[in-house]
């Protein structure tokens, strides 16, 4: 009889292990060994070594077999994989185990329920393969795990058909493309104690935004009830965003909340044989976030301290991709599986890849948007998915091109996802097996989109976009668009800063690895718009409009809030905070809202508030409105907003900026009702800009800069006041030029004024994107910098580099 070590305890176990217990369980035992002085909670097991797999395999006499099986179908044809997989795990599922195997499997089992004081523990069996971390494929999610597993008979079958799960489809399908030999991969099993989030929540979190890359960030998806809903996609999670930076600095550095729709949840079985059963969430459940700031915290904190020690390990920066679980029953946290993240953390950022949309009318071919999952575009035919079983999928004929819709993917389904030009799915959230998959294989896939089934229809054509923020958008038809690569080393180094408008929070952090200084301008009436959605005063003031049809949208809009004022500043504050924590640290200056009243008549509510003005462009706009009896309040929330983000959210890179401002009085106004909302210029290091876009601004340039830390230019109003236009009129559109000599000479008269008074000038516009002649122009005259938007980062820094050195030789010759 054999005397080999079959099994080992899961605390045994270390990263140097990856052979013998595979990737998972490796982590496992190594987070066990060295996190749980921390705190971080992992549930105990043990392990069921490759070896027990190769000795199973040889005990049953199933190598060749299996080899004669697998060589003898093209995997390519879906039909014949599907008949070689079912064939080879059916051996598997029909083996033995030899004696003393089962003797130590079922030895170490009792010696776990003798460590929790119970006859039979509930456990988790999890396959590890011993090749998930191979640099040039991912093999994780390519086995099986089983759950709620009780008893010795219940294992075992359970551990053979974790050993089947070797030769799925899928898996069969990914070691053929990249030449594996099959027995070179070896099956570990971790048998690991339940937590019962059966009755709590669980989820998945990733140290790093799956998205961009971005660094700073842990991004959590969290649903009642067992994981896999999570990671399957059955369910769209809630959503939390932490950045890390300010996680261990005494701040509550939570920066998003997105409520997800948590229409079911997997629970233990409660009849038969069935092992775990999905049952319907309660509706007070789907209207609330399944975890409190606390929890949110506390993870966040175990998330960034796994990564810090992996990173510590490897000596590189090592993201971290975490299975977590929160104990319905204790109310405690688990982390029960963590990994090193496999696509960005691979990725070299040298170059920068834009997707632009020619189309300026392509929203009126909008039809329906979701969840984007990376920033690509793809157009092409539906093939609609829908109701198909695992074995369904494979006798179908999916082109290469065609654009998957379905209810949700399943993980058999991935040889057919390979040929897909996008995938979209009805459910799913960022974390979700779709998701997963389609960032390995690199292309677009919108999830979360609720009824895509019904309305696309197989053989219609459509663009996927995923390249305009976090919500994809799926229009009818095929839309024209231009992919722009560029290389970051080509870009040079300038003396002046170049900074950025960023309208869209979504977008922020695909923009964070761009070399810029910081955000010039953020407009807060873009969140206000595309966020929030009702006019703040409407929110406030609803319930004594006496309109109903306004009250229940208000009501259904703010679900799950306390108030319209608190949803206001929770959504404002978020926008804010996104924006701010991609440049953190460089300046971010978010300028208050200038909605004219034409515009905020227009929102839900806004007829209530809003006069009707002959010429909204010099109205009631700016300024004017912040210490106004009928909008003072809702600029208070404004104010409540930013201190929020700086105080709370610690994100003090956060400047305040006034627009539209045409007196010094008028902004001393402003002042006086900023601070009745506890935001004070200086405390706390709070800068306030101003916006000079009025000739008064240049005018009294002095007298304005005496209240103030800096200028932005805005370049638009100022020319239509300069030269007496309506900007938005197109019988005087050929006069319209920030170019004109009276224009340039009101920014020459402010530049030198700024620099007299000593503080900062700064421009926000397209006009030194497109006229390199300007941006020379204000170069010469010494502006501090320069906020473009992101398509003109890279030809604006380009620019600005030909005029320094044009200036430099100029200056050269002189002397």
């Amino acid at each position: 009889m054999s005397t080999e070590k079959y099994t080992m305890k899961l605390v045994e176990a270390s990263i140097n292990d990856i052979d013998k217990v595979g990737g998972k369980n490796a982590s496992l035992g190594e987070m066990l060994q060295h996190l749980s002085a921390q705190g971080i909670r992992i549930p105990d097991g043990f392990i069921i070594t490759a070896s027990a797999y190769y000795r199973f395999i040889d005990h049953n006499q199933l190598d060749k077999q299996i080899r004669a099986i697998v060589n003898a179908a093209d995997i390519d044809d879906l039909k014949q994989l599907s008949a070689c997989g079912a064939e080879v795990r059916t051996l598997i599922q029909n083996g033995t185990f030899p004696a003393e195997m089962q003797q130590q499997i079922e030895q170490s089992y009792k010696a776990l329920c003798a460590q929790y004081a119970q006859d039979n523990v509930d456990v988790a069996v999890r396959s590890s393969a011993t090749a998930e971390d191979l640099p040039d494929a991912s093999f994780a999610g390519q086995q099986d795990t089983y759950l709620n597993v009780s008893g010795e008979a219940e294992l075992l079958t359970s551990i053979k058909n974790c050993f089947a799960s070797l030769f799925t489809d899928r898996a069969i399908s990914y070691r053929q493309n990249f030449g594996y030999d099959h027995f070179l991969i070896g099956l570990s099993v971790c048998v690991q104690k339940m937590v019962r989030s059966d009755m709590g929540v669980s989820g998945v979190a990733f140290s790093l935004d799956t998205e961009s890359g971005f660094k700073d960030v842990v991004i959590i998806n969290a649903s009642y009830g067992l994981g896999e809903m999570v990671v399957q996609g059955a369910v769209s999670p809630d959503e939390f965003i932490v950045f890390k930076p300010m996680l261990n600095k005494g701040f509550e550095s939570i920066i998003e909340k997105k409520l997800g729709k948590k229409h079911q949840k997997m629970v233990y079985g409660s009849a038969g044989e069935e092992r775990v059963e999905i049952v319907k969430t309660l509706t007070h459940e789907q209207n609330r976030f399944c975890l409190n700031n606390k929890q949110i915290i506390q993870l966040s904190q175990w998330i960034v301290a796994i990564e810090d020690y992996y990173s510590k390990l490897k000596n590189k920066w090592c993201p971290m991709d975490v299975e977590w679980a929160l104990d319905g029953r204790s109310n405690e946290l688990f982390i029960v599986q963590a990994r090193p993240e496999t696509i960005h953390s691979r990725k070299v950022v040298g170059s920068i890849t834009e997707f632009k949309i020619h189309d300026a009318q392509r929203h009126n071919h909008l039809l329906l948007k979701g969840i984007a999952v990376g920033d690509k575009i793809a157009s092409g035919k539906v093939h609609l998915l829908n109701g198909l079983d695992k074995e369904g999928i494979h006798h179908i004929d999916f082109k290469k091109g065609d654009i998957m819709v379905t209810d949700m993917t399943d993980p058999d389904w991935e040889p057919v996802m390979k040929k897909a030009a996008a995938i979209i799915t009805n459910k799913g959230g960022r974390t979700c097996h779709a998701a997963i998959v389609a960032r390995e294989l690199g292309v677009p896939a919108i999830v979360g989109c609720d009824n895509a089934t019904e309305i696309l229809k197989t053989g219609q054509l459509i663009t996927a976009s995923c390249a305009e923020g976090e919500t994809g958008l799926i229009y009818a038809g095929e839309i024209l668009y231009e992919k722009h690569e560029h290389n970051l080393s080509d870009l040079p180094e300038v003396d002046t800063n170049v900074m950025m408008n960023i309208a869209s929070p979504d977008m922020a952090f695909q923009y964070a690895h761009y070399p810029n200084k910081g955000v010039g301008l953020a407009r807060e009436e873009f969140i206000i718009n595309n966020y929030i959605k009702i006019h703040p005063m409407a929110l406030l003031k609803h319930e004594e409009l006496r309109d109903a049809e306004l009250t229940q949208l208000i009501n259904q809009t703010i679900k799950g809030y306390a108030s319209g004022a608190d949803f206001f500043v929770e959504k404002l504050s978020y926008g804010i905070a996104k924006i701010a924590a991609a440049s953190h640290p460089h300046k971010v200056i978010v300028r208050f809202s200038d909605f004219k009243t034409n515009e905020y008549y227009n929102m839900p509510g806004g007829k209530h508030f809003e006069p009707t003005e002959e010429n909204p462009m010099i109205g009631w706009r700016g300024a004017s409105r912040y210490y106004s009896k009928n909008y003072q309040e809702a600029f208070g929330l404004e104010c409540i907003a930013i201190k929020k983000v700086r105080e709370t959210m610690g994100l003090k890179n956060v400047v305040v900026m006034i627009p539209f401002c045409r007196t010094v009085t008028e902004l001393l106004k402003v002042y006086d009702v900023m601070a009745q909302y506890g935001l004070k210029r200086g405390e706390d290091g709070l800068e306030v800009y101003l916006m000079a876009e009025i000739p008064s601004n240049v005018i009294l340039a002095e007298r304005f800069g005496q209240y103030i830390d800096g200028f932005s230019i805005g370049s638009n109003d100022l020319t239509q006041l300069v030269l007496g236009l309506d900007r938005d009129s197109s019988l005087v559109a050929d006069l319209y030029s920030e170019r004109n000599e009276a224009v340039k000479t009101m920014i020459s008269s402010l530049i030198q004024t700024a620099k007299k008074l000593r503080i900062k000038v700064g421009i926000c516009g397209q006009g030194p994107s497109d006229f390199p002649d300007f941006a020379q122009f204000l170069v010469e005259e010494g502006i501090d910098s320069l906020s473009v938007t992101p398509d003109s980062f890279m030809k604006t820094v380009k620019a600005i580099k030909q005029i320094e050195d044009e200036i430099r030789e100029g200056a050269r010759l002189t002397a």
